[in-house]
């Protein structure tokens, strides 16, 4: 396991700036914000691929995740907070469409990439229509997405969050498993899971081999507001034996989203506190292998 930073607390800096700001504190991956104001598909252009490849390459950062969850860029004025419509679960086929060929264009930035995985989001629930319609909406679009997604050998990870179709990790295992496909699994955000009343152990456990990327942040009262670690009540020492006991080796990816406007210092912040404790346990691990 390795530690990663999400562009999303960065935003505030250019893309290419974002990541080298993100590797000078000690990170080996990076997450790319797919959405304003970092890489818009459609939008981004070769010299932007370019720019990018280049901090990556000064940075000696991996891409540990392509973040296609949010969709301010297909608005014609960015909305002051995150919104998922047009969403994968829309009950309009041409809604639905639109949304799929954004996700196309992130697999094909991941690809390019060599990032493992995209992760995406089911959208809310829509007040006139049944959730169980949208969960077959939304399995519908994960199928074609996925094939679209194994033809790069790029993942998909669906992102569980409190307020949306899928919420829970139980939701999510369903999903997994109604779709039915190898490139599909789960974008697991910890403090979701906790912010859902579910343990972290347990969601780890139900959804071993089928995690694709890990979201970090600290929570305080189970309420949904991504905290620095070391700021709330979650025991990271605690996640990672866990995901080891999972073989979980793939990055663990710190999204403070809410910290854009002190970016460097809760990014730095955040390192502090997670590097020795994951350092522990993957010594522990490797002890234990002998």
């Amino acid at each position: 396991m390795r530690l990663a930073y999400s562009t999303n607390g960065f935003t505030r800096r250019p893309l290419p700036d974002a990541v080298r700001a993100i590797g000078a504190l000690g990170y080996a991956g990076v997450e790319i914000l797919a959405d304003a104001p970092h890489w818009v598909p459609g939008r981004a252009t070769a010299a932007d691929a370019r720019a990018l490849e280049r901090a990556l390459a000064d940075s000696g950062l991996a891409v540990s995740n392509v973040n296609a969850n949010t969709a301010a860029a297909l608005w014609p004025i960015e909305p002051p907070e995150p919104v998922f419509e047009p969403s994968l679960s829309n009950h309009d086929p041409a809604v639905r469409r639109r949304r799929l060929d954004y996700s196309f264009a992130c697999v094909e930035l991941a690809a390019r990439l060599g990032a493992p995985a995209i992760s995406v989001t089911s959208g809310r629930p829509e007040a006139a229509v049944l959730p169980a319609d949208g969960m077959g909406h939304f399995a519908d679009s994960l199928a074609e997405l996925c094939a679209y997604a194994a033809q790069g050998g790029v993942r998909v990870g669906v992102e569980a969050e409190p307020g949306l179709l899928v919420e829970s990790s139980r939701e999510l295992r369903a999903l997994i498993d109604r779709v039915d496909h190898p490139a599909l699994g789960a974008n697991l955000d910890i403090g979701h899971a906790i912010c859902a009343f579910e343990a972290p152990g347990e969601v780890i456990e139900r959804l071993a081999g089928r995690i694709w990327n890990v979201h970090l942040e600290d929570i305080a009262g189970r309420k949904h507001h991504h905290l620095v670690p070391g700021e709330g009540d979650v025991d990271f020492e605690a996640v990672f034996r866990s995901l080891a006991a999972a073989d979980y080796a793939g990055f663990c990816t710190v999204e403070l989203y809410t910290c854009a406007h002190r970016d460097a210092e809760a990014a730095g912040r955040a390192h502090q506190h997670l590097a020795p404790r994951l350092a522990a346990v993957v010594q522990e691990r490797s002890r234990g292998a002998r």
